[in-house]
């Protein structure tokens, strides 16, 4: 089969709809598919990716003046998306697979329509949280309805889109993959590791989210610091990078709490696995989330997870039951309260945990949840 997946972001860009195609696209290549993707160049401050026949890069939207007024931009845009949709001779038992939103998305939906060509779109999230439908020309809106199948990356995300009026045959959800990196170990392993991170601590807790407000941190440590008030046996591990580090960094200083907060910046996936792992709880203190895989990881390592009642740390208590602990969100004094809990329990997560990791998330029930829809959209009609 030819598998094409059309994406605004690849690795080495750092988004969700970066990562499943690249991931797919793997999976799908080592079992002989004939995998292309047609994506931007990396986004502003990225590193150039390694050229490849397999990856189609397309312009941006740039211009001013009367090229903007005009859209000629645009039109640009589209011509491009549809020649490289040209070259990749897709049939009609092969897959168009569309990711997120965005002119890239919009241009290539409308040339499967028109060529009859199979397409699947993924939605993760900002592209429901933020739906208007525009009363003359919505191009998202119809190229969700055209879709031969739409997947969501959440079953509330789903329930969003059909509470907006989205509802149409052949909805799907398929959650993000987790990678086998992310296991449990004994507790000589981690205990190993923490010394090897130079980490005194007996207790960690830890947050893995870019530095940006939406990731709620400044609540995170002003719970940290009552924590502390506490505990003295305790380290807060930060790893993202962003533009809040400045004020987080300052924040915590003036809490006190500044020698027991670490802020290691831009973490590589490997060195994530061993601090989800050491960590004795996972913070999640977004303030929106689709379905939050750091969470499904942390979990994955057998590590507990405190959320903000957003929809997606929601969503996870209801598939985990206790090993996901819900509070209220912007509200410092919950997640306290919640992280002392889980920091005097000092307890692993349970084997129902880990079966539905196994049964939900593992690459390869994501990859098989996507061949069944595949499947549909490729069935004689």
């Amino acid at each position: 089969m030819r598998i094409c997946h059309v994406s605004p972001h690849l690795p080495p860009d750092q988004a969700a709809n970066a990562l499943l195609p690249a991931q797919l696209g793997t999976w799908q290549r080592a079992r002989g598919d004939v995998v292309s993707f047609i994506t931007h160049e990396p986004a502003q401050g990225a590193a150039p990716r390694a050229a490849t026949s397999a990856v189609i890069e397309i312009p941006r939207r740039r211009g001013s003046g009367l090229r903007r007024l005009f859209r000629l931009d645009a039109f640009a845009l589209v011509s491009a998306v549809e020649r490289a949709l040209d070259s990749q001779q897709l049939g009609a038992r092969d897959v168009l697979h569309l990711h997120s939103n965005g002119l890239i998305i919009e241009a290539a939906a409308r040339w499967a329509r028109r060529r009859r060509i199979p397409h699947v779109l993924t939605l993760y999230g900002t592209e429901i949280w933020h739906y208007r439908a525009r009363p003359l020309v919505d191009l998202f809106t119809t190229a969700y309805r055209g879709a031969s199948a739409v997947t969501f990356y959440s079953r509330f995300l789903k329930e969003r889109a059909v509470e907006l009026g989205l509802d149409r045959p052949n909805l799907h959800v398929v959650y993000p993959a987790v990678s086998d990196a992310f296991q449990p170990h004994d507790a000589a392993t981690r205990a190993q590791w923490r010394r090897e991170a130079g980490i005194e601590e007996s207790r960690v807790i830890l947050n893995v989210k870019r530095l940006h407000a939406l990731a709620g941190q400044r609540f995170l440590i002003d719970a940290f610091a009552a924590v502390s008030r506490t505990r003295r046996d305790v380290r807060l591990l930060i790893c993202g990078t962003g533009a809040l580090r400045d004020s987080l960094e300052q924040q915590a200083r003036e809490l006190g709490v500044a020698d027991r907060v670490t802020f290691a910046g831009l973490v590589p996936n490997d060195q994530v696995a061993r601090y989800m792992a050491i960590a004795d709880v996972f913070a999640l203190s977004s303030l929106l989330e689709a379905l939050p895989t750091v969470a499904v990881e942390a979990l994955a390592a057998g590590t507990p997870v405190v959320s903000a009642d957003h929809p997606g740390g929601v969503e996870l208590h209801e598939v985990f039951g206790d090993d996901v602990a819900v509070v209220p969100k912007e509200d410092a004094a919950a997640l306290a309260t919640a992280l002392l809990a889980a920091l005097d329990t000092a307890r692993r997560v349970g084997p129902h945990t880990a079966a539905e990791i196994n049964r939900l998330f593992r690459p390869a029930a994501v990859l098989a949840a996507y061949d069944s829809v595949y499947a549909q959209v490729n069935a004689p009609s």
